[in-house]
């Protein structure tokens, strides 16, 4: 169907950059949305910023200003920007893809997550 895989994660110090990465592949028809969730130890997974096909873009209020995210629709990868990182950003980043893979219905994607630290 459709695999996700994410590359860019590691440890910084706060003020720091990092780019996240995400390539989709497979049997895809068409991807509507890409995104990239994260979720710390003992939290619920939240939504980060998030990128339609048409090049609208969705951030959480958290990172506005300081997150960037784009997308090549040609390589069907997105990437994610991370500027003046905080200690509050650690945590395993999750790519989303909401894609059609061909004969199958719309479904949710994932990948398997890279760690974000940022030390203080």
């Amino acid at each position: 169907q459709v695999q996700l895989v994410e590359s860019g994660g590691g440890l910084v110090q706060a003020g720091g950059s990092l780019t996240l990465s995400c390539a989709a592949s497979g049997s895809i028809f068409s991807i509507n949305v890409m995104g990239w969730y994260r979720q710390a130890p003992g939290k619920q997974r939240e939504l980060v910023a998030a990128i339609t096909s048409g090049g609208s873009t969705n951030y959480a209020d958290s990172v506005k200003g300081r997150f960037t995210i784009s997308g090549d629709n040609a390589k069907n990868t997105v990437y994610l920007q991370m500027n003046s990182l905080k200690p509050e950003d650690s945590a395993v980043y999750y790519c989303n893809a909401e894609a059609v893979a061909t004969g199958w219905a719309p479904y949710d994607y994932w990948g398997q997550g890279t760690q974000v630290t940022v030390s203080s």
